[in-house]
């Protein structure tokens, strides 16, 4: 696929890895809508369009995509939510189902959008790391995108010709580590210690996968890791 003059919506698009989507979207010529829940947020670029959604409210993601339609290009790298982290066996089970917004939202944008995707159209999600191999206090995050990968895999036949892959990225620095530029830079360098890239990824990277995913035509039901060598620490 030639991103020149396609349209693309992407989802979570407002920071972190979807604004890193959009923005390489709209560098390359496509006609770039981001929505988040809070678009106040996103930095101030004339060559992307901003929108609110929330793409766990299925009437409002129905008539955006309608709306927008048509379009050739949809990526989703929206949290959904609150993510659960700890032991398992002393975590709060109504916050382990919360972390599941991200599948809930993550299979709305598919089930929804789907219907306004070209024929030759493509998905991409973004799952992570712990879903490919989870360390400690990780359960919930593993089995979240253990099963957004899973659901790629199942549905990629559906969609067929047109595609769907995921990209599991490792640890990125992104906004969602804090404010605090020194304190986050000193958790991502101890969590990325004994990685084999010893240093976190950035956003631009993962969009950079996002990106090939989209043009390369000969890659659907699949996951690509941008993780600095996590499943073999």
């Amino acid at each position: 696929m030639q991103i020149q003059g396609k349209k693309a919506l992407v989802f979570g698009g407002t920071s972190g890895i979807g604004l890193a989507a959009a923005q390489q979207l709209a560098g390359g010529g496509a006609e770039v809508v981001a929505m988040s829940r809070d678009p106040s947020k996103a930095p101030s670029d004339g060559n992307i369009a901003f929108s609110s959604c929330d793409v766990r409210d299925t009437d409002a993601l129905a008539q955006l995509f309608a709306d927008h339609a048509p379009f050739d290009i949809l990526v989703s790298a929206a949290t959904g939510g609150s993510r659960a982290a700890g032991p398992f066996l002393k975590m709060d089970l109504d916050a382990y189902r919360a972390s599941f917004d991200k599948l809930w939202g993550y299979t709305n944008v598919v089930r929804l959008g789907a219907e306004h995707l070209s024929a030759d159209g493509t998905i991409v999600l973004v799952s992570g790391a712990p879903a490919r191999r989870a360390r400690v206090g990780q359960s919930a995050l593993a089995s979240v995108g253990g099963a957004v990968e899973q659901f790629v895999r199942a549905v990629a036949p559906e969609l067929a010709p047109r595609r769907i892959n995921v990209v599991s990225p490792g640890v990125i620095d992104t906004p969602m580590f804090g404010p605090d530029a020194e304190a986050r830079a000193k958790m991502l360098a101890a969590s990325t210690a004994n990685h084999l890239i010893k240093r976190p990824g950035t956003s631009d990277e993962v969009a950079a996968a996002i990106r090939f995913l989209i043009e390369n035509d000969f890659v659907t039901g699949t996951t690509i890791d941008v993780d600095g060598g996590w499943i073999l620490s």
